[in-house]
């Protein structure tokens, strides 16, 4: 079996020579998913927030006290799709509830709904390419107006939705009507205003007239004296080479300008001002820093002369406006100009943090991370990016290790900034998993590999996020009374009471890196007598291998060899392995567990040299994530003498090599043949034929390419072997 022709793959065009090979699949990667940072949106703190399910909670009888039985209330927003799709939603209702989609009525709630809130209900909708409208209708009754509407998949597929209406457009969120009597004859639709529609639509969009007629830092932070405040902008010069220019406008309070963090302007008085400084051509940062010393607190600026212009300091959508506002903060010392102009802080200010918002009623900025891959934190990627960053040392390309790093530090920059979103608006609109860690799979996975990265260079929270990770896996995350790690809950109901041998690699690489960081032997013992619980449980001795379940509602294994899941067993030894001491108490059962598995799985190893999606049926697909698992694993054995027999494992590894690069991956460094993320089923035909594998699956690029460069260090390791072939 092939899964493309024989001529597109990667061995006709290379033979499948490791190190091209990982060059064609690193550089389709990193084509394929740019390095493009955070979205950053308006968001009215004012209106519908998530919960932690990430689901927007309508409560429509505490927003209106006045909301009457049988009135109506319509929320309205929109959802971008790039391709034909279809899309699961969780919906809990209040009340009597419908969902539209795109106009067409997707979801009405039954009587049994609408009495018990706490049932959720998972719908299908089908999604078009572009926007998506979506309406929701609430009733009003004795049992409440609203509802929760949000992700089938809080994990796999968290959701924002954006406002629909011109008027906001790329803003974040709902916008909801007033209590309504009828129902709309005519449901909105794209492109329409407000105004339009002739509804009043909710949140508050402008300042009343008081407010306007106050201070913008009035209004927006209040008056409490002393308090301090900054607004930042971008200056645009558009004059060639360096030249004065004059600054004038007037302020309430004490003021402080800076330029590119050099004070400019100061005065303890408000009144009008001038100021006059050098400026070069391009992009200058100007902060205000103003204190509330009067009645109303602050700044205006005359017209700048040519050639100047203000700017957004970073593109925000859903403003036009070009300052940025931070504060308010309780003292009045020398401001923190030096690490102010940064969008990945939350600043403390005594009372819970703060961050970057707007003028207008309840109008925060937040980074919303809408990138299909750059950026994101998921267990898959931690071993896509474990792969990659290990191709970039092999192969001494700065270029893939780069990127990498990146990626990494852009989630743990914004660890500290997403743990206080989800304090303040219920869910995150970045970093999902690792704000809301309640599993191995939110953690360990990536969590290793950042471990890694560290190493490299400095990466902004990650020594802090690492912290926050061991204390999870070491404190919080559910464990049997003999200490063994297990899921005793999950985002899915199925997951309750179950031991996944999928989290050995959950959890032991990044013991055994945080053992590498710290020097606590805690960690890496904890790691060392995992394998040992997980053998207890799930090895069937008989066989040689695992199963990939043991289910303790019943009280048994699943018995089904899942390809993937032995994969991630044997790998995750290998990394414990390498780095426990020859003198661990453990070492020598771990070493003999080692050797077991190996000799389990290389009975079953197929004539193409690939391993099967069910290892023991050779009807089920050749699954390229176990096989690659299974070449790192046998060719570790190799290099650090751990196999006996070593030339059977040569050959399993070479075979199984050829094998991949002649079936699953093409010349493009497209990668073929790996599963998707898996439930669990005591049934072999749930793995055979309903777990489908999917192209380009992050659970298997970089397993591929750790595969390929053990490939390349065996070979290096056989060369210098000694004349008579000892290794």
């Amino acid at each position: 079996m092939s899964y493309f022709h024989a001529l597109d793959s990667m061995y006709h065009k290379v033979q499948g020579r490791p190190e091209e090979t990982l060059q064609v699949i690193a550089d389709r990667y990193i084509g394929e998913h740019p390095r493009h940072g955070p979205v950053f949106r308006a968001f009215c703190k004012e209106g519908i927030i998530r919960n932690d399910k990430i689901q927007y909670v309508f409560d429509f009888q505490a927003e209106y006290q006045e909301i009457k039985d049988f009135q109506y209330v319509y929320a309205w927003a929109k959802l971008w799709s790039e391709q034909q799709a279809e899309y699961r939603f969780s919906v809990s209702c209040f009340g009597p509830t419908r969902i539209y989609i795109n106009g067409e009525q997707v979801f009405k709630s039954s009587i049994m709904d609408d009495v018990f809130p706490q049932r959720t209900q998972v719908i299908t909708a089908a999604i078009n390419p572009g926007w998506n409208h979506v309406i929701i209708q609430f009733m009003k009754t004795p049992t409440g107006c609203g509802g929760c509407f949000g992700t089938g998949s809080m994990k796999g597929m968290p959701l924002h939705f954006l406002s629909p209406s011109v008027e906001r457009s790329g803003q974040e969120g709902w916008i909801y009507t007033e209590p309504l009597n009828e129902e709309l004859l005519m449901l909105p639709s794209e492109g329409q205003t407000e105004t339009v529609t002739g509804l009043i639509w909710q949140p508050q969009l402008e300042w009343d007239e008081k407010a306007q007629a106050a201070g913008q830092l009035t209004r927006i932070f209040g008056t409490k004296p002393e308090q301090s405040a900054f607004a930042w902008t971008k200056l645009h010069n558009r004059v060639p080479g360096q030249r004065g220019f004059e600054l004038k406008g007037s302020h309430h309070g004490a003021l402080a300008i800076y330029v590119n963090k050099q004070k400019i302007y100061a005065s303890e008085q408000g009144g009008p001002f001038k100021t006059q400084f050098l400026l070069a051509f391009g992009e200058h940062d100007l902060v205000i820093h103003s204190i509330c010393t009067e009645e109303t607190w602050g700044f205006e600026l005359e017209p700048l002369e040519h050639g100047l212009s203000l700017g957004q300091p970073v593109s925000i959508q859903g403003t036009d406006d070009v300052w940025l506002y931070l504060g308010p903060f309780e003292n009045t010392e020398e401001p923190f100009i030096d690490r102010l102009c940064t969008m990945d802080t939350r600043f403390e200010n005594g009372k819970g943090g703060v961050y970057w918002q707007l003028d207008a009623p309840g109008m925060v900025i937040r980074p919303y991370l809408e990138n299909k891959l750059f950026g994101k934190w998921n267990y898959p990627l931690g071993v896509t990016l474990y792969g990659l960053l290990q191709t970039g040392l092999e192969l001494g390309s700065t270029k893939y290790a780069d990127y990498v790093l990146d990626h990494i530090e852009l989630c743990a920059s914004y660890d500290q900034y997403a743990l206080w979103d989800k304090e303040q608006y219920g869910a995150a609109p970045i970093n999902q998993q690792l704000s809301a860690i309640d599993s191995l799979d939110d953690c360990g996975s990536f969590g290793a590999t950042m471990l890694l990265a560290m190493n490299e260079r400095e990466l902004k929270g990650a020594r802090e996020a690492a912290d926050r990770i061991a204390d999870y896996i070491s404190r919080i995350q559910d464990r049997l009374p003999d200490g063994a790690l297990y899921r005793a809950h999950g985002s899915t109901d199925m997951m309750k009471d179950t031991m996944w041998c999928d989290d050995l690699y959950m959890s032991t690489p990044f013991l055994c890196r945080y053992y590498q960081l710290t020097g606590d032997r805690t960690y890496l013992d904890d790691a060392a007598r995992q394998f040992l619980l997980y053998k207890k449980y799930l090895f069937m001795p008989e066989h040689g291998y695992m199963s990939h379940i043991y289910d303790f509602k019943f009280g048994k294994q699943t018995g089904i060899p899942w390809g993937r899941g032995n994969g991630w067993v044997l790998f995750s030894l290998t990394e414990l392995l390498a780095v426990l001491p020859q003198e661990h108490e453990l070492k020598e059962e771990l070493l003999a567990f080692f050797r077991e598995l190996c000799e389990g799985y290389l009975r079953l190893q197929g004539k193409t040299g690939m391993w099967y999606q069910v290892l023991t049926m050779p009807a089920s697909y050749e699954e390229t994530s176990c096989t690659s698992m299974f070449i790192y694993a046998f060719s570790r054995g190799i290099r650090y003498g751990w196999l006996k027999k070593a030339e059977l494992y040569i050959e399993a590894v070479l075979s199984a090599w050829e094998g991949m690069t002649r079936i699953a991956i093409d010349s493009q460094g497209n990668i073929y043949g790996v599963c998707r993320g898996s439930g669990y089923s005591f049934s072999p035909l749930y793995y055979k034929d309903e777990l489908t594998w999917n192209l380009n699956d992050t659970h298997g690029i970089g397993i591929v390419m750790l595969a390929g460069i053990e490939v390349i260090k065996m070979r290096k390791f056989l060369q210098q072997a000694d004349s008579d072939g000892r290794l």
